[in-house]
């Protein structure tokens, strides 16, 4: 999910996957971020508190107005991946309640494939577990730019600080393992509220700000690499034919990465084609630049074959194009993954049918390392090759999320059946 919000500039506005284990109180979190921002209507906290005191609780359960679907209230747990939209007077949140049951796996990627911070959860009374270990891993792995940790419920360890060091230099050792590009940490309790929006008088030995503080001040982690340029998938051809516009043709689509501005060169791939931007159009009025995020209609200098599908691309590191790839995919189906199958490929706007040739190995989320595998079962992450039947423009995803994720869908059924992300791209012979 791309979530945009009207009037809100992209630079201001900070996407939030949050993970950890079942009861570790993602949910809890959530609700009270919202209820002490003053992010809660009132018709919804009605709702809630009539939900709590049907459960028999005294108080409003704020984890309530995150886990919105009824098998959920009645077991207490999130099975779906739930999405909140806030604003605050400095930033604008979409945050993003991920599973913490292991079955759950492939809703923690989908919350955290366009995450630009994750806040992994711990319980300070148990330290970090293999789910806290999964979700972290996992986060390092989908390019996610920013790690916090949480460590919750420390009214239950005393405010204990030797508790929290521990548990901070346990993590430490994880995050660099991992390869976490960067990361914090705050001691809070989401059901009392400490150093959730408040600052707390309990924890008089962290010196940090409390959670939605540190949010707000948060740079937005950069996941593209500056060198690659600017990318732009064609999403459709714009001709009008109306007599105003008689002779008007434009791309639109979404720039995937870098700022396209009016002069640039572009090349045109697959096909290899060259000209240049004479205009960027919006519903608003022309403009002289835009970037990644931003939905714009580009006109070019020449009358070119270029249809959905197509990138275009601007100086810098240009992109392969490729029918031969491998990826880190993460299966999402049930019937199990193996060499021969065939698919539906979707990266970008482009969609092209593929065959698995190999499953070369399986990732243990936990301890990281990977093992010789033939299959990849539910949520199991591993490494795949696949050829397909037409080109690909891709990059590799630690350099672009947008033009190096891809899905894998079920030719028959349309559904989803795995996530991937490339991290080799190679031109067999006889594939120029």
């Amino acid at each position: 999910m791309t979530a945009v919000i009207p009037g809100v500039e992209q630079s201001r506005l900070l996407r939030v996957a949050t993970a950890g284990s079942v009861d570790d109180g993602k949910s809890t979190l959530i609700g009270r971020l919202l209820y002490d921002a003053k992010a809660v209507l009132a018709d919804q906290l009605t709702a809630v508190q009539d939900a709590s005191r049907r459960r028999g609780y005294p108080d409003a359960d704020l984890a309530l107005l995150v886990d919105g679907l009824r098998a959920e209230r009645e077991q207490g747990i999130t099975i779906d991946v739930a999405y909140r939209y806030f604003a605050t007077a400095h930033r604008s949140f979409v945050l993003a309640d991920t599973p913490g049951h292991v079955q759950y796996t492939r809703n923690m990627v989908t919350g955290a494939s366009t995450a630009d911070v994750a806040v992994v959860l711990v319980d300070a009374r148990a330290g970090l577990i293999e789910q806290s270990r999964r979700h972290a891993t996992i986060a390092a792995l989908l390019g996610v730019g920013h790690l916090v940790l949480a460590v919750n419920k420390m009214d239950l360890v005393g405010w204990s600080e030797d508790v929290f060091d521990t548990i901070l230099a346990d993590f430490a050792a994880l995050a660099d393992r991992r390869g976490v590009r960067s990361w914090s940490a705050v001691p809070i309790s989401a059901l009392l509220g400490d150093n959730v929006v408040d600052r707390s008088a309990n924890t008089g030995w962290y010196a940090g700000p409390p959670l939605l503080e540190l949010l707000e001040t948060l740079p937005v982690p950069g996941t593209d690499d500056p060198a690659l340029g600017w990318r732009f998938p064609v999403q459709l051809v714009v001709r009008p034919r109306t007599a105003a516009y008689p002779d008007y043709r434009g791309y639109s689509g979404r720039v995937a990465a870098g700022t396209v501005r009016v002069g640039d060169a572009v090349t045109v791939l697959p096909a290899g084609a060259s000209t240049t931007v004479v205009g960027i159009d919006t519903y608003d009025g022309p403009l002289d630049e835009a970037a990644a995020g931003r939905s714009v209609v580009l006109r070019l200098a020449d009358d070119l074959d270029i249809s959905r599908g197509d990138l275009l691309t601007g100086a810098g590191r240009p992109p392969a194009v490729t029918r031969e790839i491998t990826a880190t995919v993460c299966w999402l189906a049930t019937e199990p993954l193996a060499a021969g199958s065939r698919w539906r490929l979707r990266q970008a706007t482009r969609d092209v049918r593929a065959v698995v040739t190999e499953v070369t190995s399986v990732l243990d989320v936990t301890t990281g390392e990977s093992r010789p595998a033939g299959t990849l079962a539910l949520n199991d992450i591993g490494t795949v090759t696949l050829r397909t039947a037409e080109p690909l423009v891709v990059d590799p995803y630690a350099a672009s999320r947008r033009t190096g994720g891809l899905l894998l869908v079920d030719e028959l059924t349309g559904a989803s059946a795995g996530a991937g992300m490339v991290t080799e791209q190679r031109c067999p012979p006889g594939t120029d």
